[in-house]
């Protein structure tokens, strides 16, 4: 675990000294060796890359883009389930790379199959494969695309079931791992399959991506249906975003971004008694969350400054309609997940 006392020494020790193993995985020598296995596994076929913006992805569309060239098409969907503006500023990235792009607004589709949905393993499965869907219909009109690439990490194996087929148990079924639906026409193409995110930016660097676009914090493929609690709808959703853009536009330029792996706002689905003015109301408590991690396997909560949380509070519960309770999550994992479903 990160956080033990000379945690990293006793491992590096023991696989060095007392195992014997010679330490030669760097950035260059692996993306080397994934982009010869990605021509050999591919050869001349094409492919689909599901993009989301977020760092795997990305080195996962690059990657594959220097493996075979434009046999490649990058697909990034709009389940309307994106934090504000996030459509705009991925194309704008994306734009960096000569790479074909192809956006999709699927979040009529994704929001009605959503419709009633409070189970957050239900809503994860719904959403892994309506993804699928939607890139089987696009990629109807190529007709020649047979594989799907994405952008897949160890953590989201190990996550959903154990790796090896052994006795752990789901955590949390990852969209792009048991959210897959059974009858997938794809083969799939996953470079980044056992590495961690810490490795991910660092391959990343190497191969070219711009450090704000490495270092971008995390952003799971479910989006906000997984940080909304209980049912999702458009109200929620609304309410949501601004008091993300909130909690993002307070830590981005401080300090302490760089001390901070990720954070964000969450609508829980409890609501609580409050007064604006001479009223009573009675609306969403929210919650802001804030980690710090490697690999996103373990993580802490930084002690954030009291001034920055009093402003992110205050800010939220004064300028979103529909919020009128703030709290700071302290929780670590394990117990707790840094999703909260």
């Amino acid at each position: 675990m990160t956080h033990t006392v000379w945690g990293k020494d006793l491992l590096e020790n023991f696989t060095s000294e007392v195992a014997g193993c010679s330490q030669t995985w760097t950035p260059e020598s692996i993306s080397k060796m994934s982009i010869r296995n990605i021509k050999k596994e591919v050869k001349n076929e094409k492919v689909l890359c599901a993009l989301s913006g977020g760092v795997d992805s990305v080195t996962t569309a690059v990657l594959i883009h220097k493996a075979i060239g434009d046999n490649l098409t990058c697909v990034f969907i709009d389940h309307g389930l994106l934090r504000k503006s996030e459509r705009e500023e991925v194309e704008n990235a994306f734009k960096f790379f000569n790479i074909e792009l192809n956006v999709i607004d699927a979040s009529e589709l994704f929001l009605s199959k959503l419709k009633g949905i409070t189970d957050p393993e239900k809503k994860r499965k719904i959403i892994g494969e309506s993804f699928i869907r939607v890139f089987e219909n696009f990629s109807k009109e190529r007709q020649d695309i047979k594989y799907l690439a994405q952008g897949t990490l160890y953590p989201d194996v190990i996550e959903s079931s154990h790796p090896k087929g052994g006795p752990s148990s789901t955590i949390k079924t990852h969209h792009n791992v048991g959210g897959l639906p059974e009858d997938m026409k794809f083969k799939l193409v996953e470079p980044l399959r056992y590495f961690f995110k810490d490795e991910v930016r660092k391959v990343a660097i190497e191969i070219g991506i711009p450090e704000e676009m490495a270092y971008r914090q995390p952003f799971p493929g479910p989006g906000l249906a997984i940080r909304i609690i209980g049912e999702i709808t458009d109200e929620k959703l609304k309410i949501l975003q601004e008091a993300d853009e909130i909690v993002r536009k307070e830590i981005e330029g401080t300090i302490l971004e760089e001390e901070v792996w990720q954070y964000f706002a969450v609508l829980t689905d409890l609501k609580t008694v409050g007064v604006m003015g001479d009223g009573r109301t009675y609306e969403h408590l929210c919650a802001i969350r804030a980690v710090t991690s490697v690999d996103g396997m373990t993580c802490d909560f930084p002690e954030l400054p009291w001034s920055l949380i009093r402003k992110m509070s205050s800010r939220i519960m004064n300028e979103v309609n529909g919020i009128n309770r703030c709290v700071y999550d302290v929780s670590t994992k394990p117990p707790s997940t840094i999703e909260w479903e």
